[in-house]
């Protein structure tokens, strides 16, 4: 017959406390978010493993330390103002459900971490756990997704304008009276419809540039670059081929690419350009080279949706030109050309 423990008995181990406790010991030491317990002094007296990945501090290293080592300096005053508060007149400063703080780090960079506190008690002991979880990816994505939307806004705003010259051009003349339209105004509004339909592809083809390609296979430089060349409006420009080599490439994307960067060497170096194609020296991959006007001397980025410094044009091309290239996992730098026009390198494997 079994016999319920009695006061006397406080020295036998009972089973099942043994086995909670190492339950919650486990489940501690084994969560991938990071615990701080502190006492009424502000003093560490837990930490769980998973703070060193957050903190890069051991554990056993942060017991007997201040909470402030883990305070940037400028916020020490407030944490242990709104600390002292609470301690004595029970009033929160802060939200205790996960807000968002800065953390030092042991080599002295910030980290922006998450922390919900709760307060408990333990021999006797007023304590206060916090759990900490580190946002910085979450931080990088939010800014990288703000920066998107700035460059939306901004590539929205020029299409806007780009669309709307060509439009208010063939509203014009087709307010004009029927025996007013000659052959003069009739090429006029076929070059503004030419236009828009050239906003409209560029759009389309942005869209469809995304972090992915279809199969790759063997592309001869030469041919792909002559070939591309006839689908451009290229006037008296001339394109000259310096490669017989090879590139591992999405032969419909890689067309695309020698197009747009064509399209902007006239746009910007005018009818007249010179283009030339041909294989790095010393390193895999290509090069785009025009004898135009070159790069415009200001600090925006030449691959942002949206910039240009042609009347026409639509900042598109060469935001085109880098997915492309970044689908391919290659890397695309812009310089100034031989003879005073850009070029544009791509570092591939040939």
């Amino acid at each position: 017959m079994s016999h319920p423990q009695s006061s006397a008995d406080k020295s036998l181990p009972d089973p099942h406390v043994d086995a909670t406790d190492e339950f919650y010991r486990l489940l501690v030491a084994n969560t991938s978010e990071g615990l701080l317990t502190l006492d009424e002094t502000s003093t560490i007296v837990f930490a769980n493993p998973a703070i060193e990945e957050i903190l890069g501090y051991a554990p056993e290293t942060l017991v007997g330390r201040s909470k402030l080592d883990i305070v940037p300096d400028r916020l020490e005053e407030a944490h242990e103002r709104g600390f002292q508060t609470y301690l004595e007149t029970g009033e929160r400063t802060i939200d205790w459900d996960g807000i968002e703080l800065p953390a030092l780090h042991k080599d002295g960079h910030e980290i922006p971490v998450t922390i919900s506190v709760c307060e408990h008690e333990y021999d006797g002991q007023r304590l206060f756990t916090g759990l900490f979880r580190d946002v910085s990816d979450l931080k990088a994505r939010e800014r990288r997704l703000e920066e998107q939307n700035e460059q939306l806004e901004r590539f929205a705003r020029t299409l806007t304008h780009d669309l709307r010259n060509p439009l208010n051009v063939v509203q014009g003349y087709a307010s004009l009276p029927v025996d007013e339209v000659g052959q003069d105004e009739l090429d006029e509004i076929a070059f503004a419809a030419a236009r828009m339909e050239t906003l409209i592809e560029n759009v389309l083809a942005l869209t469809r540039e995304g972090e992915t390609i279809g199969a790759t296979e063997p592309v001869e430089l030469e041919e792909i670059a002559t070939d591309s060349w006839q689908w451009v409006n290229t006037d008296d420009a001339e394109l000259v081929v310096e490669s017989s080599g090879t590139v591992l490439a999405d032969r419909s994307r890689l067309g695309s690419l020698f197009e747009n960067c064509y399209r902007n060497a006239v746009d910007h170096g005018g009818s007249a350009v010179t283009v030339t194609v041909g294989e790095l020296g010393g390193k895999p991959g290509f090069y785009v080279e025009d004898d135009g006007d070159g790069l415009p001397d200001d600090d925006r980025d030449p691959f942002e949706r949206g910039v240009t410094t042609a009347e026409d044009g639509t900042g598109l091309g060469l935001a085109i030109v880098e997915r492309i290239a970044t689908a391919h996992d290659w890397t695309v730098d812009v310089g100034a050309g031989t003879d005073g026009g850009a070029r544009f390198e791509f570092v591939t494997s040939l």
